[in-house]
């Protein structure tokens, strides 16, 4: 039975999903839940994901839902996914899993509120709020010293001085590029330009991984 993901791809979370379903050649077919529809909130959906958030997956029986978890699911119970994106050794497991970790509190929320308090609201029927924007961008300059101090530290070019892309690559490198909608923010644009210097959006000769993390 074909994997069903749940996604906009307006969503960075749905967009990390989709790519790497289409760089490791795994068989899914794309159920567009649209945010600017509040279609998130329709019994239908809830049912699947009781959060009322995308992305979400059915495959077979199992359901399942937020990004990193179905990430973690994918790179595990899929045959053919390369290591590299969720490696067997539990030392380098537990390192990946710490910047999930760290993403959702600290990037994620910077980039997302930002994100959404800059371009997205009109869209949702939501109005801008300029307030939680500057505080946002303060989480944003927090975690690009973060990434480069800590994250990206080490020799390689991917995180954790990794010499190939991991799941938490594919996530964080998403998250970066949407802030490229915000035109009016040099700063932002800035940042992802760091982000490809260190290579870090090179996930394989494949034109969807720019469509993806780009397209909202």
């Amino acid at each position: 039975m074909t994997l069903k993901v749940y996604a906009d791809r307006m969503s960075q979370p749905s967009r990390a999903v989709l790519i790497f379903c289409r760089l490791n050649g795994i068989e899914f077919e794309e159920i567009k839940v649209e945010l600017s529809k509040r279609q998130q909130l329709s019994p239908e959906f809830k049912a699947l994901n009781p959060l009322k958030k995308v992305p979400a997956i059915v495959d077979g029986r199992f359901k399942l839902f937020e990004s990193h978890a179905i990430l973690i699911y994918l790179a595990s119970a899929f045959p053919g996914v390369p290591d590299h994106w969720y490696p067997a050794d539990l030392s380098r497991r537990a390192k990946i899993n710490s910047v999930l970790s760290w993403h959702h509190l600290n990037l994620r929320r910077g980039a997302a509120t930002f994100v959404l308090n800059t371009v997205l609201a009109p869209f949702l029927g939501l109005p801008l709020n300029k307030q939680a924007a500057a505080e946002a961008e303060e989480i944003l300059s927090s975690s690009l010293s973060t990434l480069e101090n800590v994250w990206l530290k080490a020799n390689g070019r991917f995180l954790l001085g990794g010499f190939q892309p991991s799941i938490a690559d594919l996530s964080l490198v998403c998250e970066i590029m949407q802030l490229e909608t915000s035109h009016n923010k040099i700063e932002i644009v800035m940042l992802s330009l760091f982000w490809r210097k260190h290579g870090t959006c090179d996930c394989g000769e494949n034109d969807d991984v720019e469509f993806f993390c780009t397209s909202g």
